[in-house]
């Protein structure tokens, strides 16, 4: 009579089969790479979404300066020509940038209007402002800059 197959994970001989100590070593390898992306991955997202927060602060510094030039009166053609809208109405600005309540810490950024006659018939000006930020988790500075064009009364 022959003796029946063995159908459990124990071999006829009485041993276990298992995983070796090295593949064992290899796939925690594996599984520690992964999650060490994984970690590197969330924590790049986060910078990136920061940054986002400080270009759209700057953005908005630079259309605020835009804003006020283009309120600034220009009437060339009135009875007293009146001409407001000129590069030293508009100084230098540094101011915090808003970060709204999620923002770590307090970031200076600096304003500079530039406005430059374009022709003189028919008048026409153009207005840069330029809003020059910090990033702190990565240096060097940032710029943001707006541009319009400006006929008198307008």
């Amino acid at each position: 009579m022959r003796p029946p197959k063995c159908k459990c994970a124990i071999r006829c001989t009485g041993k276990i089969a298992a995983f070796t100590l090295v593949e064992v070593v290899v796939s925690m390898l594996i599984v520690g790479i992964m999650l060490a992306g994984l970690v590197l991955l969330y924590t790049q997202s986060a910078v990136r979404a920061e940054w986002s927060a400080y270009s759209l602060a700057g953005q908005s510094m630079a259309l605020r300066g835009l804003e006020q030039a283009r309120a600034a009166k220009w009437d060339p053609r009135a009875a007293v020509p009146v001409d407001e809208l000129v590069s030293t109405n508009f100084p230098t600005v540094v101011d915090v940038l808003d970060l709204g309540p999620g923002g770590s810490g307090i970031t200076y950024a600096t304003n500079v209007t530039t406005i430059q006659t374009i022709s003189a018939t028919p008048p026409l000006k153009v207005i840069q402002v330029r809003c020059t930020w910090s990033f702190p988790w990565r240096g060097g500075l940032f710029t943001n800059s707006v541009f319009t064009y400006r006929a008198p009364d307008q």
